[in-house]
């Protein structure tokens, strides 16, 4: 990678106007970049499972404590099987089963999750003009939430493994990935992103994780530059998912905190998949040398709710 290769700052946020799709699908759209998955797109989809295979891109979601969880998964138990043995009759008759509490914060950097287009703003702005305003702490996501997708997502899949293009275990936070690496990547597994897919990018970074027992979320992350974004709009792409929080962290520019993120979701209104699970689908796609698959998720019917956690299903 090339210092030219990388925009600088202002080229960034002169992107965030030359870029927009607002308006594009309608003044109160609020699917964006989900339009591109039109029912033909889905029977196209289908028609790409051929032996009936599923495999999860979900991580697991875990209430034990580790040391990179961004926020602590709480649990406690309504009721249990313990004690039953000994209960009284009354007590015995009135306990028909164990249940229990689950809160959980899937934003960050550990849960597999959407995030909705209501997730961020740029200087107080939503996808297609509307006021992040419209958040607020009472109500919750009176406009861009997750709601629209209640019908769940269906679309044709891409796996673009660029830590096997480079051919290393997990990209280092020094190499982010560029355009270059999506269309090289492209070149040597035989397929094209097209309109209306879903792009799942694989760095590597879970499976570092899971060998390293955690990863010290002091070190410096890497994921997809922000580079990438007009490679996003220029292919029309419907979401984007890596095995990544989905930005470069720190930061590479001092006043935009998360490019990617902004750029994604206010300006293309281009969904993220945060935190997947890429390895188990990498093996699949290199088993059977095809990275393309049919790719399903269903996101819980959450009301006025910024994003949700998802469990998306690769069928062969």
């Amino acid at each position: 990678m090339t210092n030219q290769n990388i925009p600088t700052e202002a080229e960034v946020i002169g992107w965030m106007e030359s870029l927009k799709n607002w308006g594009r699908w309608g003044d109160d759209d609020q699917l964006g970049c989900l339009n591109f998955i039109t029912p033909e797109k889905r029977k196209r989809a289908a028609g790409l499972v051929q032996d009936g295979e599923v495999v999860t891109c979900a991580r697991p979601i875990t209430t034990e404590m580790a040391p990179d969880i961004s926020f602590q998964v709480q649990r406690y138990m309504v009721d249990s099987g313990e004690g039953r043995d000994t209960d009284t009759l009354e007590r015995k008759a009135s306990r028909r089963g164990a249940a229990e509490f689950v809160g959980l914060v899937f934003h960050g950097q550990t849960i597999t999750h959407i995030d909705a287009l209501s997730h961020y703003s740029w200087n107080g702005i939503m996808y297609n003009g509307k006021p992040h305003s419209l958040v607020t702490a009472r109500e919750g996501a009176l406009s861009h939430s997750i709601e629209p997708t209640y019908n769940g997502i269906v679309s044709r899949g891409v796996l673009l493994d660029i830590a096997k293009l480079r051919g290393v275990d997990w990209l280092e936070a020094d190499a982010p990935v560029m355009p270059s690496d999506l269309v090289a990547a492209e070149k040597a597994q035989g397929v094209r992103v097209e309109e209306g897919d879903i792009l799942l990018v694989r760095t590597g970074n879970y499976r570092r994780r899971l060998e390293q027992g955690g990863v010290d979320r002091s070190v410096p992350t890497v994921a997809c530059h922000v580079a990438c974004v007009p490679w996003f709009k220029e292919r029309g792409i419907a979401m984007i998912g890596t095995d990544t929080s989905n930005d470069v962290r720190p930061s590479p520019y001092p006043s935009i905190s998360s490019p990617l993120h902004i750029l994604s979701l206010v300006t293309l209104g281009l969904w993220l998949i945060d935190n997947a699970n890429l390895e188990d689908l990498a093996k699949a796609c290199a088993d059977r040398s095809r990275y393309e698959f049919m790719l399903s998720m269903g996101p819980l019917r959450l009301m006025k709710i910024t994003g949700s956690p998802v469990n998306p299903i690769a069928i062969f």
